[in-house]
């Protein structure tokens, strides 16, 4: 964890697949709220907040090795953890 974040905010580049290097089992435990272009989106597979962009599914096409194809898309990106009632603090690009 870098030392400018907060503990009560997620990271800031988070995947749900286990294979990748920014997969964080606790962190997803919790439950992260992600707000993509200004609405709240339930279906992000990966997303990073400084560079600005998420991963969603492709329809369910998935790749040789059975792994979802994913697609990025660009844009503006909030996320807080769901657990810490109705005002979490939501880590955004500064």
């Amino acid at each position: 964890m870098s030392e400018d974040q907060k503990p009560d905010t997620p990271p800031t580049r988070l995947s749900v697949n286990p294979r990748s290097e920014h997969f964080d089992a606790e962190a997803l435990q919790r439950g992260v709220g992600i707000r993509f272009k200004d609405r709240v989106r339930t279906d992000i597979e990966e997303y990073s907040i400084e560079e600005g962009w998420v991963r969603v599914q492709a329809g369910k096409t998935v790749d040789r090795k059975g792994q979802p194809l994913t697609i990025k898309l660009t844009g503006p990106v909030e996320a807080w953890f769901e657990d810490l009632g109705d005002e979490p603090p939501v880590a955004r690009k500064s």
